[in-house]
């Protein structure tokens, strides 16, 4: 059976530590706990995915060590197809060192690792399963030609093609082969400011930022902007059309992963057929729910949980 989300991307375990601020350089700070969590952002929108509903298969790669066996016991458990997985002995799973300060607030240094090693060649070996798939979801933690290649191959099928720009190049370009086969570009504030050189502050700018974006190739650009909601934009033979979804206010804890709760809700309500606003509604809700807990993979809402807090504003 086809996958209603396919995901191609990162896997890690994270390393977070509560810190009362970011240390400047040459201090020692005493941290207040450290804890380890399943993550990489691939991972991450696989697991939100499931959770929120989705019949959900995974492509990754993982290091022939523990951390790769824990990350792999946690995709099975949560009812991810992992028969494309892939292990390489022959290097460390990736990683990700996290740092939480007391507002939420967080700061991420990753290594790539066995992240790196994923190559188009893993994608073409995988090509059946993206073109059968009703979304595909992409990030930037895995090589660009990798991610180029799975968009360009899932375009072969039917696929609705979604690309977290995550973490954004620091050239601020991507290929244009890839942005044309992006159905749905999802930046955060940052990601967007980087990519445009527009920083989206306010209702004007942020519609400009967007707007620059689509320009750029993709079919539709959906803004993510924390407590702020989302804001998509598209072209149809109307003109341009603009939506902005409020967000659902909550308790900061932890914003790790809130932006992989958004795509991975996203992903799964547009493979059912929901409409777009529906889809971001989720989206919204699942990054806000994200942020009540901490860590990664526990903070990634069921969908029961986003029933209820998207009816609550109905």
């Amino acid at each position: 059976m086809s996958p209603d989300v396919m995901v191609v991307g990162s896997l890690s375990m994270d390393l977070v530590l509560q810190v009362p601020r970011v240390p400047r350089v040459g201090e020692t700070l005493a941290g207040s706990s450290f804890e380890t969590f399943v993550g990489g952002k691939g991972n991450n929108q696989a697991l939100s995915a499931a959770r929120a509903g989705a019949k959900v298969t995974m492509l990754g790669k993982l290091g022939g060590d523990e951390y790769g066996k824990v990350v792999l016991e946690t995709l099975k458990a949560n009812g991810i197809d992992c028969k494309n997985m892939l292990i390489d002995q022959t290097i460390g799973t990736g990683i990700a060192n996290i740092w939480v300060g007391p507002s939420g607030e967080n700061c991420i240094i990753i290594v790539a690792n066995s992240n790196g090693k994923l190559s188009p060649g893993d994608v073409e070996e995988a090509k059946d399963v993206l073109t059968a798939a009703k979304t595909v979801l992409l990030q930037l933690e895995v090589p660009v030609e990798t991610v180029t290649k799975a968009a360009v191959v899932a375009k072969r099928g039917q696929a609705k093609v979604i690309l977290n720009p995550a973490p954004a190049p620091p050239s601020g370009s991507l290929p244009g082969e890839l942005l044309a086969n992006v159905d749905i570009l999802v930046p955060n504030e940052t990601e967007a400011e980087i990519l445009t050189g527009i920083k989206p502050h306010d209702d004007a700018s942020t519609e400009a930022c967007a707007l620059k974006l689509l320009d750029l190739g993709p079919k539709a650009v959906i803004i993510t902007l924390g407590e702020r909601g989302a804001l998509m934009v598209s072209r149809s033979e109307k003109g341009v059309e603009k939506l902005h979804i409020a967000s659902y206010p909550v308790k900061v804890v932890d914003s790790t992963a809130a932006g992989d709760a958004f795509c991975g809700a996203l992903a799964s309500r547009l493979a059912t057929g929901a409409s777009m606003e529906e889809a971001i509604r989720y989206g919204c809700a699942a990054g806000a729910l994200a942020c009540t807990r901490a860590g990664a993979e526990p903070s990634l809402p069921k969908a029961a949980d986003l029933d209820a807090l998207v009816a609550s504003k109905v």
